[in-house]
């Protein structure tokens, strides 16, 4: 079992001074809920009772398994190496109508936005929100003892009853991030820049695509009693949604996000046109999932720190808006990550997207 025990928790590591471990969003395992106990046949001795009479006490159940969508956990990491779980099972009944213990359940610890699936069918079993704790596999009941037989037509039973079978599944999990906003755009289009400049993430940056290798989350701050989780999703190219790049296995994460932020680069370095750019990204959406390309989208002009002169910036912000065939109230906005510039505005809109009535800030949906 790879050092992980096998009845109890799954825990994730706790000792805060190691590495974060490898982020891991996809895992395949199965699970068994612990059998039932078995009844015990037993007499006991006593004068004018015949044969004693019955005392043989019933097996305890057997543990199940459950799945907790813990805070503290934020990947699948301990499930790739691990892929038998089995909840322990009931023990036997005996003597003196003493009834067996029950199985200890299995806690697998996952986080919030597993979703499980059934490995044959691809049903969904159980979609997991922050907090839940849900059965999914359950123990055996334990078997009945002679005692529980005892009639007045039958004092002396000989019978008793084997456990039930815990339920056992094979199942796949995968995880979606949750999030309030979703950083999407091109490879380089400077999405760890900015999560790094609104948020305390610490997302690896580089002058080189694909330096996101997996999503990032970052907590924004607007105030006391404002906060906004926003994930930087690892950069998309063309053919993304047939498995391109990075693929879908990272598109699956802007599922979760309410608001989509769709980033720009203002200069790219391969001479590429930023509106060409933003469709490419739109159309890998679309061909991905329809819903998730109709989530409310702002989109903003990034790298503006690499354009010094204020006149230009504008005439950059005014075409791009001309190409993209934006309306008034449509926003556009431009900032730098690098040089924190617009940053503000940015979460001001995102924000007011979130909440459009001032409302506080609402409870999680898938």
């Amino acid at each position: 079992m790879s050092g992980v025990p096998r009845y109890g928790h799954a825990r994730a590591p706790s000792n805060p001074a190691l590495p974060l471990p490898v982020f891991v969003d996809s895992a395949e395992i199965s699970m068994k809920a612990g059998d039932g106990g078995r009844g015990a046949v037993s007499f006991r001795r006593e004068k004018y009772v015949p044969k004693g009479g019955p005392d043989g006490g019933n097996g305890g159940d057997g543990g199940s398994v459950i799945a907790l969508a813990d805070e503290n956990v934020h990947t699948l990491l301990d499930f790739r190496g691990v892929h038998n779980w089995e909840a322990q099972h009931g023990e036997p009944g005996g003597a003196k109508d003493c009834s067996g213990r029950a199985g200890t359940d299995l806690v697998l610890r996952l986080p919030g936005g597993t979703m499980i699936l059934d490995a044959a069918t691809g049903d969904t079993i159980v979609d997991l929100a922050p907090g839940d704790r849900v059965v999914v596999a359950r123990g055996g009941r334990g078997g009945f003892g002679n005692a529980h037989f005892r009639s007045s037509t039958n004092q002396a039973p000989q019978r008793a009853e084997p456990g039930a079978p815990g339920e056992a599944r094979a199942v796949r999990l995968e995880l979606k991030l949750i999030a309030d906003a979703g950083l999407i755009g091109m490879p380089n289009a400077g999405k760890s820049t900015l999560l790094a400049a609104i948020t305390r993430a610490t997302p690896k940056i580089g002058d080189y695509p694909f330096t996101t290798l997996s999503p990032q989350l970052g907590i924004a701050s607007l105030g006391p009693s404002r906060r906004i989780v926003i994930a930087d999703i690892p950069g998309l190219i063309e053919g993304a949604a047939q498995g391109a790049g990075l693929g879908h296995a990272f598109l699956r994460h802007v599922e979760r996000t309410r608001v989509l932020v769709h980033l720009l680069d203002a200069a790219p370095p391969d001479g590429s046109d930023p509106a060409d750019n933003y469709r490419t990204v739109r159309a890998e959406l679309e061909a991905y999932s329809p819903l998730l390309a109709e989530k409310p989208e702002i989109i903003a002009l990034n790298k503006l720190d690499l354009v010094p002169d204020a006149g230009q910036r504008a005439r950059l912000v005014k075409a791009l808006r001309a190409r993209l065939r934006l309306g008034a109230r449509e926003p556009l906005l431009a900032l730098s990550g690098a040089a924190r510039i617009g940053t503000g505005e940015l979460l001001e809109a995102l924000w007011g997207l979130l909440h459009p009535k001032g409302e506080a800030a609402g409870a999680w949906s898938a």
